[in-house]
């Protein structure tokens, strides 16, 4: 059985911030981004992560527009 490495990390994340904030140390706060950054990078090489991309591109382009 092969485990995706995306989806430990989204389980990681979900885990670590399910905590409540006053349990974190910066230790933990430190470790969740990296974590978080880690997750982005294996995100942004996929299709999905090239979807998103183009969804967040779109939406702010919207926001911006409707600003002017």
């Amino acid at each position: 059985m092969t485990i995706n490495v995306a989806v430990l990390l989204v389980v990681a994340v979900i885990w670590r911030l399910r905590r409540r904030t006053e349990a974190r140390s910066r230790f933990d706060e430190k470790l969740t981004v990296v974590i978080v950054l880690a997750l982005g990078v294996l995100l942004a090489l996929t299709p999905a992560g090239q979807e998103i991309l183009n969804i967040l591109g779109q939406l702010a382009s919207g926001v911006t527009q409707a600003s002017r």
